[in-house]
């Protein structure tokens, strides 16, 4: 019997994997290998978000999903039984390792499709040389092109196979999305209706929540972006919307070139940069991850993602420079909190968004892009809509008051003031920043 190994494509439709598996003959077996290598280090919210997207294929299946737990290899194995295994190529560094180990082991591995519009690997340049700045990338991108998505295969006899229980969702404080394919069609449809057509002047609003809030889909691949693509047109938010998600497919070929940037600065000459340890910056760090920084902005987007398992992702970019160029702790302390908490966690688009914040990553014009708190809280939450939801000590407090309410007469009761002097960390983040570069 074949066997269609589902892992970050958790769908039917535009499923490639899903019409060769059909196509080889035979019942098909569905199975999911759950994996304690990327089970244990997920967060509480990006495993309670998978148990619901596997619940939900499940039932897609007529609750013949085959779920096992074990090492890959093993698992995979002994359910094939020496047939064919269908899945969607993993570009991560440890999905690649994982293959390597199951190719490795004699199993019929025949990698079809991936959660990307163009893989990893795919796009180089002239000299055929990886990108490493977005824009011609994305150029390269747009030219290469993608494949119209696949409808759902017509019929397919899925196999029964005894399995292990899907596991029970672990607790979690946060509210999270509804899971599953279905929900990320009609996450979908909504943002189509009622965010695409402003989705260029409101994208950057935290307070209009002008996001489309498709990412936790796209990482569990309960949607395609080729579903996404295929509908796209000529509008300004259509095209801005387009180049979103190409920063997606970019930072996905960035890691798959450079597996070791995941834990280390991607730009060699950042490396060496100073951050600060010990006590001072580790209480720092735990003021960033609960909140309470006395920077208004700041405070909201950390709170949202303690209550949501998401932040929008102009708060994310403040909220990484603040730890790194305010704090002065290292990016990839920060990319871990995220990691831990975010329910769209990848690790490509996480790893190397921090990284372009931190400057160590692909970004041309580096370190010397500090974030203000206080200007980008006014340009981009105007009336502090957005910072009175999360941070509720600020909740009588109006603008323009509530962007800098150390300013009042009367301080907010129980909400902390400044932790540091932006202007001075501001300027000590640059003298490191000279100092390496002079090395």
């Amino acid at each position: 019997m074949p066997v269609l190994w589902f892992r970050r494509d958790l769908r039917l439709r535009d499923n490639p994997a899903v019409h060769e598996a059909a196509a080889a003959g035979g019942d098909v077996v569905p199975l999911f290998v759950l994996d304690d290598a990327l089970w244990g280090p997920a967060g509480s919210n990006r495993r309670a978000f998978l148990v619901g997207c596997l619940r939900a294929l499940d039932e897609s299946l007529d609750g013949r999903l085959v779920v096992r737990r074990g090492d890959p290899a093993r698992v995979v194995a002994e359910v094939a039984d020496g047939g064919p295994v269908f899945a969607a190529e993993d570009f991560g560094p440890y999905g690649v390792r994982r293959d390597d180990a199951v190719v490795e082991s004699g199993i019929d591995l025949r990698l079809v499709g991936s959660p990307y519009a163009v893989p990893p690997g795919e796009i180089t340049s002239g000299a055929g040389a990886p990108y490493k700045v977005f824009t011609p990338f994305s150029k390269a991108w747009r030219q290469h092109g993608w494949p119209a998505p696949l409808p759902a295969p017509r019929s397919v006899r899925w196999a029964e196979l005894d399995g292990d229980p899907i596991p029970d969702a672990p607790s979690v404080g946060a509210e999270l999305p509804a899971a599953g394919e279905e929900a990320a069609r009609r996450a979908a449809r909504r943002f189509w209706e009622h965010g695409l057509a402003d989705y260029a002047e409101r994208r950057d609003r935290p307070d209009v929540d002008g996001s489309s809030r498709l990412s936790p889909y796209l990482r569990w691949g309960c949607l395609h972006p080729r579903q996404l693509l295929a509908k796209l047109g000529r509008s300004t938010g259509e095209s801005v919307f387009r180049t979103e998600l190409c920063w997606r497919e970019f930072y996905a070929d960035v890691l798959f070139h450079d597996p070791e940037s995941s834990r280390r600065s991607w730009h060699p000459s950042m490396r060496g940069m100073q951050v600060d340890h010990g006590r001072r910056a580790d209480a720092r760090f735990d003021a960033w991850a609960a909140g309470e920084t006395g920077f208004p902005l700041v405070d909201a987007g950390m709170r949202q993602l303690r209550t949501e398992g998401w932040m929008h992702n102009r708060v994310r970019m403040l909220a990484a420079s603040f730890l790194v160029k305010d704090l002065h702790v290292d990016w990839t302390r920060g990319a871990r909190h995220f990691m831990e908490h975010l329910v769209d966690a990848d690790l490509a688009s996480n790893t190397h968004g921090w990284q372009w914040v931190a400057g160590t990553g692909t970004d041309a014009s580096p370190f010397v892009r500090v974030f203000n708190p206080v200007t980008q809280s006014k340009r981009f939450d105007p009336d502090g809509t957005y910072i009175r939801r999360y941070v509720t000590e600020l909740s009588g407090v109006a603008a323009p008051a509530v962007h800098e309410p150390w300013k009042l007469a009367e301080r907010p009761a129980g909400y902390p003031a400044p932790i540091v002097d932006h202007d001075a960390e501001r300027l000590e983040a640059l003298r490191r920043f000279a100092e390496r570069a002079g090395r």
